[in-house]
C-alpha cells in the first residue's frame, strides 16, 4: 500500500520564496520538490514532446520511491473521434518517457469538458492504449470531464483494462469515485488563496482518511493538488503528507 502526493509541474514563479527557498537556483527546483513531495504530474507532455534525455535527467533529480505521472498529448485526446487518434497516441508513447524508469507513475489521459461518453468510440480508443511501452509496464488513468461518463458501461470498460477513473475534487467536473483499477488517481482542485495550506485543517484531515481508504481499497493512491489557488498547492501537498506519516 503506497500513497504518493504531489503537485502539477515544478516550475511556477510564485512558488519561489513560498515553496522554494529564496535564492534557490531554478535548476535545483525539481531536486528540492523531490525532497518534500512524493509525486509530480508532468504537464508539459500535454502540449508537446519532450526529449528522452530530459526524462532521464528528471529521474536522476528525485529520490527512490518518487514517481512522475505523465499527462498524455492534447493531440491524442482533444478530437471528435478518439479512436482516430492512433498516430498521435503513438507519437506520445514513443517520446522516451520510459527513461523515467522506476520513477514512472501513471499516464494521465484528460478529455475535453465537451467530450461526452460514446461507448463504441471510447472502447476503440482504450484498445489503443498498450499495457507496456519499451518493455515497461504502463498504468493508465482516465479523466472524463463530462457528466455523461457517470455510466456503468464506462466503468466496465475501464475495469476490464485495469484503468483508473480520475477522481476530481472540483466545482466544475464530475467527482467519480469508482474502483476500476489497482490504483486510485485523484486531482484536488479547490485550494483557496486565503488558506495557507490551500485546504483547511478539517478538509485535509478528511483527505488523509480518504487517501488511506483508497490505498487500502486499490493498493496504491496518487493524489495531486492541481489548479485552484496554485500558489498554495505545494503547501497543501506537504500538509497532507505530514498527516499520513
Amino acid at each position: 500500500m503506497t500513497i504518493r502526493i504531489g503537485i502539477g509541474g515544478w516550475s511556477f514563479e510564485p512558488w519561489r520564496g513560498t515553496f522554494y527557498p529564496a535564492g534557490l537556483p531554478q535548476k535545483r527546483e525539481l531536486e528540492f520538490a523531490g525532497q518534500h513531495l512524493t509525486a509530480i504530474e508532468i504537464n508539459s507532455t500535454f502540449y508537446g514532446r519532450q526529449k528522452p534525455e530530459s526524462f532521464a535527467n528528471w529521474a536522476k533529480a528525485v529520490p527512490d520511491g518518487f514517481q512522475f505521472s505523465v499527462k498524455a498529448s492534447r493531440y491524442a485526446v482533444n478530437r471528435k473521434q478518439l479512436a482516430e487518434g492512433a498516430e498521435s497516441i503513438e507519437k506520445f508513447l514513443t517520446q522516451g518517457f520510459t527513461e523515467l524508469g522506476d520513477r514512472l507513475g501513471p499516464i494521465l489521459w484528460q478529455f475535453a469538458a465537451t467530450k461526452a461518453f460514446d461507448r463504441y468510440d471510447f472502447a476503440r480508443f482504450l484498445d489503443l492504449l498498450p499495457e507496456t511501452q519499451d518493455g515497461v509496464p504502463l498504468r493508465h488513468a482516465l479523466e472524463p470531464r463530462h457528466e455523461s461518463f457517470r455510466d456503468p458501461e464506462f466503468y466496465a470498460l475501464a475495469r476490464a483494462r485495469n484503468m483508473a477513473i480520475v477522481f476530481a475534487d472540483s466545482d466544475v467536473y464530475p467527482a467519480i469515485d469508482e474502483p476500476t483499477a489497482d490504483f486510485t488517481y485523484a486531482r484536488l482542485q479547490r485550494t483557496q488563496d486565503d488558506v495557507p495550506t490551500g485546504y483547511d485543517d478539517t478538509a485535509l484531515d478528511d483527505w488523509a482518511a480518504k487517501a488511506q481508504s483508497w490505498a487500502k481499497r486499490d493498493r496504491d493512491a496518487f493524489i495531486f493538488f492541481i489548479a485552484g489557488a496554485k500558489v498554495r498547492n505545494p503547501a497543501a501537498a506537504r500538509a497532507l503528507i505530514e498527516r499520513l506519516k
